[in-house]
């Protein structure tokens, strides 16, 4: 482990507390976003999920919408974004457009549109590059030969830039919204992704599943069958309603043991001081996120605690 990532170790409360202040969580309000880039911790990378309720056309013509999601995502160094509906091929690039209009170097991948009936979905990965590295060559949906899924996951593994790269940590990202009707079937079989990520090359082992699951943790019995399984929420709602929990990060422990037990819901509502009805302009999810070491963590060395049971690093 290099020595900045020790130095990390004894620096974990302020960096809870700058979580707590400039992301936010459990429905923290945070401060005012700074004007210009705004400074990300180096010994974290923040991961995040947005299900961005029918992201479109309708959406991107809302300037003050449009503000406040381009202000959300500049809080995370990766937001896997569900629900892009869109004809136009522009909707992603224009936004990341605005992301990037206060100096930020976001860019963007979007994976193709998906869905069994007319009315298709596309998921995106949006990402810091300065702090974040996508695998060109590993971006795909995983295969649904038996059509079990309506919306095969987008996976794409990414590397953390902000320490050397032969120290750095490597992940997938396995983005998934499953259909609301069809929640039991959909969760056995994306346990069964999960288990193929974790054999889908023999030099990572890290696998972030993370997306909208219509389900919260009590339903979570058919991702049993994967050792070590967790996730980040629990016992918090995520949809702008505050009434369900849909929307979660969900990892294996050991294996990633750079989970730093430091994860929330960014509330829109507390975070940017508007009102229901404003919020759900924005959406009807509240995004939820994840901070891990930017180092990879061997097994022997993990810090945190498991990751169904997150809390404070002390």
């Amino acid at each position: 482990m290099p020595p900045r990532a020790v130095r990390s170790l004894h620096a974990a409360a302020g960096f809870v507390a700058w979580c707590l202040v400039v992301v936010g969580g459990g429905g923290q309000t945070t401060a005012q976003q700074p004007v210009g880039p705004q400074p990300k911790p180096w010994d974290a990378i923040l991961v995040a999920s947005f299900n961005i309720q029918v992201f479109g056309e309708s959406k991107m013509a809302k300037a003050q919408v449009v503000e406040i999601l381009a202000r959300i995502v500049r809080r995370f160094d990766i937001v896997c974004i569900q629900e892009v509906r869109a004809k136009s091929d522009e909707i992603v690039p224009a936004f990341v457009r605005a992301v990037n209009a206060d100096g930020s170097r976001y860019q963007h991948f979007i994976g193709p549109r998906e869905g069994r009936t007319t009315s298709k979905e596309q998921y995106a990965f949006v990402f810091d590059s300065d702090r974040i590295e996508l695998d060109p060559s590993s971006p795909t949906v995983f295969p649904d030969p038996s059509d079990r899924l309506h919306r095969p996951p987008l996976c794409a593994r990414f590397r953390t830039r902000v320490i050397p790269v032969q120290m750095a940590f490597t992940f997938w990202l396995v983005a998934t919204h499953t259909d609301p009707d069809e929640v039991p079937q959909e969760l056995e079989a994306l346990t069964d992704v999960f288990l193929g990520m974790q054999r889908a090359r023999p030099d990572e082992d890290d696998v972030i599943m993370l997306g909208d699951l219509n389900a919260g943790p009590p339903e979570f019995k058919s991702f049993s069958r994967i050792p070590g399984i967790g996730w980040a929420i629990a016992n918090t709602t995520t949809n702008t309603r505050r009434t369900k929990t849909y929307d979660n990060l969900v990892f294996a422990w050991p294996a990633t043991a750079e989970y730093r037990g430091v994860s929330g819901v960014l509330d829109l509502q507390s975070t940017f001081g508007i009102p229901l009805e404003t919020a759900l302009e924005v959406s009807d999810h509240n995004p939820v996120w994840a901070a891990f070491h930017p180092c990879e963590v061997a097994p022997q060395g993990a810090i945190g605690p498991v990751a169904a049971q997150p809390q404070p690093l002390r």
